[in-house]
């Protein structure tokens, strides 16, 4: 049985309300989270490490703008050969969630790329190095030159605490590493950080799951509706316009598999069929790392439409939004709540 959402378990940092619909791809966060703002007053922040890039729209199932009922923020933000990180995203998206709450709306927060959930809400600081630079060249250059395991092993005699924490053969992370050591931090506290779930609003939050051969049949019927929508030309598009050695088109699931069929080495059914598979283990991914988050109450949503999802969400999130209604905070949910019935 479902435990009903009241409040984060700590006291917030900054008492704004911030509503977050988590989940797998292909769950129908999107929809959910859009309905709720709808029916709470709200405008929904979307947590999506790709939805950020222009021009990068079927593959990344962006609502499109002519159906959104309303205003979606952190889409279209940059261009697709433009280095993104977490930590520019939390910036972001607390300057739209304090943006959203001073207006008197509800912020939803809505997406599947856990560590941006995360970098929003969290009480978690990115260190300074979160960008491609020359220190981090450097380092990967030397990992190539040293070899994986002399590499770690050189971490190890510095930073032994830290390097246990890592596989020697997780080179990206050992170069992290190095980087967090010389901005005077170790990866070992930066993890300790990390591995508390304190967020520093008023956050409830609500994650949809579903039967798993349902959830990677709706898989792979959405990915048929991309390509019938023009994927394999979106991705022409982005080669035309030069972004063949993007840092993101080269490891967007269903962006680098079509890369492949465009250049031949690959026929359209073998890269369809591979963007099925990666991202039923996406999918996979996303879940192993929400359902380590405590604070997540789950609603099974094999058999139920947004409209009813959403009621069941409401009746979970009653006192919660009860207290936002008579709080005098600045987030005021409408107290006209629709019926938080179950029924279809």
């Amino acid at each position: 049985m479902q435990t009903p959402l009241t409040h984060t378990n700590h006291a917030p940092h900054d008492h704004r309300r911030v509503l977050t619909v988590v989940g797998p791809t292909a769950s129908g966060k999107t929809a959910l989270a859009e309905e709720l703002a709808v029916r709470l007053s709200g405008e929904v922040v979307t947590a999506d490490s790709m939805q950020v890039y222009r021009g990068m729209d079927i593959g990344t199932a962006k609502p499109p703008l002519v159906t959104r009922r309303v205003v979606h923020h952190l889409i279209d933000v940059i261009d697709p050969d433009t280095a993104y990180s977490a930590a520019l995203y939390q910036t972001a998206a607390r300057a739209a969630i304090a943006d959203i709450a001073d207006r008197g709306k509800l912020p939803v927060l809505a997406g599947g790329t856990g560590l941006y959930v995360r970098a929003a809400l969290d009480d978690w600081a990115f260190p300074a190095g979160e960008q491609e630079s020359a220190r981090r060249s450097e380092l990967e250059a030397q990992a190539r030159d040293m070899g994986q395991a002399a590499f770690h092993a050189q971490l190890a005699a510095i930073d032994p605490a830290s390097a246990a924490l890592i596989h020697p053969n997780n080179v990206r992370r050992v170069v992290r590493a190095f980087e967090l050591l010389s901005e005077g931090m170790s990866y070992a506290e930066h993890h300790a950080g990390f591995s508390q779930r304190l967020s520093v609003y008023d956050a409830a939050f609500i994650g949809l799951t579903m039967d798993r051969a349902h959830l990677y049949e709706r898989i792979d019927c959405r990915m048929d509706t991309m390509m019938n929508a023009g994927l394999l030309e979106e991705v022409r598009s982005l080669l035309r316009a030069g972004y063949r050695e993007a840092l993101t088109a080269s490891r967007a699931i269903g962006y680098k598999e079509l890369v492949a069929v465009v250049d031949g080495t690959a026929t359209l059914e073998e890269g369809v069929e591979s963007i099925k598979i990666a991202t039923r283990r996406y999918a996979k991914r996303q879940l192993t790392w929400f359902r380590a988050d405590f604070r997540i109450v789950w609603i099974d949503v094999t058999d139920s439409s947004t409209a009813a999802t959403a009621d069941v969400a409401l009746e979970l999130l009653d006192s919660w939004l009860h207290a936002a209604a008579t709080s005098g905070e600045p987030t005021r949910v409408s107290s006209t709540l629709p019926s938080t019935s179950t029924g279809g």
